[in-house]
This record gives structure tokens, C-alpha cells and sequence, in this order.
């Protein structure tokens, strides 16, 4: 297996690492590999969630900062 190596982990990771298994057999890679998976899907989800609130914030203020709504409050 030329693509595969040896990584040192303490021994508290590799117990929290089993703790967290779908099933007995799952290997350590296959884990690590839905890690990855999960982790990058969160930084994408984070940065759209950013991408709309700013959006969002622009729009709003564009509603609310406006002279209409100024004229109707002093009414």
C-alpha cells in the first residue's frame, strides 16, 4: 500500500475516535474521512450563512433607512 501511512495519535483520540464509530469494524480512515467531509461542509454552509446575513443587512437597511418611512414617523 504505497498510499497509505502511519500517523502517532494519544491515546485518548483513538478511544474518542472508536467512541464515536457507526459500527465496530469502521475503519480509523473512513471515520476521519466523514470528518473531513463534515468539516468542510460546515466552512461552506458558515461562509453562505455570512454571504446571506450580509446581503440581508444591506437590503434591510435600504428599507428602513429611507425618507418614506422618516416622513410617515413624523406624521
Amino acid at each position: 500500500m504505497k498510499d497509505t501511512s502511519t500517523i502517532q495519535l494519544k491515546k485518548k483520540t483513538i478511544k474518542e475516535l472508536s467512541e464515536i464509530k457507526e459500527h465496530p469494524r469502521e475503519s480509523y480512515n473512513d471515520l476521519i474521512s466523514k470528518m473531513i467531509k463534515v468539516y468542510k461542509l460546515s466552512i461552506n454552509k458558515n461562509s453562505y450563512d455570512e454571504f446571506l446575513h450580509k446581503i440581508q443587512k444591506m437590503k434591510m437597511q435600504e428599507l428602513w433607512d429611507n425618507a418614506d418611512d422618516e416622513e410617515w414617523e413624523n406624521a
